[in-house]
Order: structure tokens, then sequence, then C-alpha cells
């Protein structure tokens, strides 16, 4: 029998379990810097040395984070549904859970690529600095979408969704575009499910059933009941 496809969209909430901590759009702060100094192509023209160093201490405290319940519960799923995980996280958190199908929407904090051309794409866990060079001589920089840059994997975002049999919202306000709008993707007649202690407002939706919990008690109570009805 063939396995159906479950679609699951992640956020920040997810990895917010495992230590690491989320963006706060209210204050317009992340670690206590300005987004658009450190997340951003304008402050990296300004200030590379200071966006490298912001980086470089996010991949350390990513490096010492672990999986949570949340992220081993939709690995363990892989046995019971064609599972494709599309997370707008920068961590690696789903892999090291056990995850085999990841899109980085936002990129990947443990990559960096080419300034010259932005298909030489390095694995990366140790400090970035600026004397690092790309096999064109070209600085790198971190493989991170900033703000106010084309999101490259959306439409191949889309196109997992649109085929989706069901689909899981988990860990996200739904309030960083064009990632909340994959929601609107899914078919009308598939099961839907969103997992956040804080359910953000969803309008014109179906078939949508919501689950105030954070990810390490939702999903578990998903699991126990998808291994009931699909094996």
């Amino acid at each position: 029998m063939t396995q159906k496809k479950l679609v699951v969209l992640s956020g920040a909430g997810m990895s917010a379990e495992s230590g690491i901590p989320t963006f706060r759009a209210s204050d317009g702060l992340w670690e206590n810097h300005n987004i658009e100094d450190v997340a951003s192509p304008e402050g990296w023209a300004r200030n590379p040395a200071l966006v490298l160093d912001f980086y470089n201490k996010r991949r350390q405290q990513i490096r010492s984070a672990e999986p949570n319940e949340g992220h081993r519960c939709l690995a363990s799923l892989e046995d019971v549904f064609s599972v494709q995980i599309i997370t707008q996280n920068i961590d690696d958190l789903h892999e090291r859970a056990g995850s085999t199908n990841v899109l980085h929407l936002h990129g990947e904090i443990l990559k960096v690529r080419s300034t010259r051309d932005e298909q030489l794409i390095y694995d990366w866990t140790e400090d970035l600095h600026g004397s690092d060079r790309c096999s064109l001589g070209s600085a790198l920089r971190p493989h991170i979408v900033w703000f106010g840059e084309a999101v490259p994997m959306m439409e191949l975002a889309i196109r997992h969704v649109i085929t989706a049999d069901l689909l899981v919202v988990v860990g996200t306000s739904l309030a960083v575009y064009p990632a909340a709008s994959l929601l609107h993707y899914a078919p009308a007649n598939i099961p839907k499910y969103l997992v956040d202690p804080n359910l953000p407002a969803v309008s014109s939706v179906s078939n949508l059933q919501r689950i105030p919990q954070t990810a390490a008690l939702g999903l578990p109570q998903l699991t126990a009941t998808w291994r009931k009805e699909y094996t």
C-alpha cells in the first residue's frame, strides 16, 4: 500500500523547546541585535564582521542544542507516512532527530556560500571568518535567507504542500511571509493540524484541527492517534 504523504511546516517554536531562542518581531530585536543589522543584505554590506560574529554565536548555540520530543516524533513517523518537513528554522535538529526529507526555506546555519556564486555551498560547523574564501577566491557568507532576499526553495515547498495527504503546521506564528502562505496551498479536503500553544488566527482554511500545545507535547499526541488510524 502506498504511504500517505505527510507534510510538516515547522517554525521557531519547534526549536524553542530545544533552547534555541525565537525571533521576537514585537521589539524588532534578535538576541539584542537590530534585525536589519544582522539579517539583511544592507547589514552585511555595512558591517560584515558583526554579521559573522552573530552567526558564529548562533552556530555554536545550535551545535550544543539537542532535538526535542517533537522532532523525534516526526522522524519516527517515516515508517507510517512519506514525511516531508518544510522548516523555517536554520538549525539541523530535524535531521539529527532522524528525519530524512527536510527542506530549509530560510537556509542552514551549518552551511556557508560564496558571495560570488551562490551555487557554491559548503558545509561549515566552525566559526566563519572574513578571511575565509570560496574556491573562486571570494568571501563566504552564511547560507541564510535574509530579510529582503528571495526564498529560492518556496516553489518546491508549494509543490510539496499541493500534493499532501495530511498537513501539520507546528511552532509558527504564521506571520512571516511567504512561508505563512503555504497553509493555503493545501488541498481543501485533506486533514490539517495547527500545533502551537499560542494559536495564530487562521481564516478560510477547511478541515483544520487546532491543538494548543507545544511541539513536544502536541506531536506525541498526534503520533499516537495516527499510529492507531494508519497502521
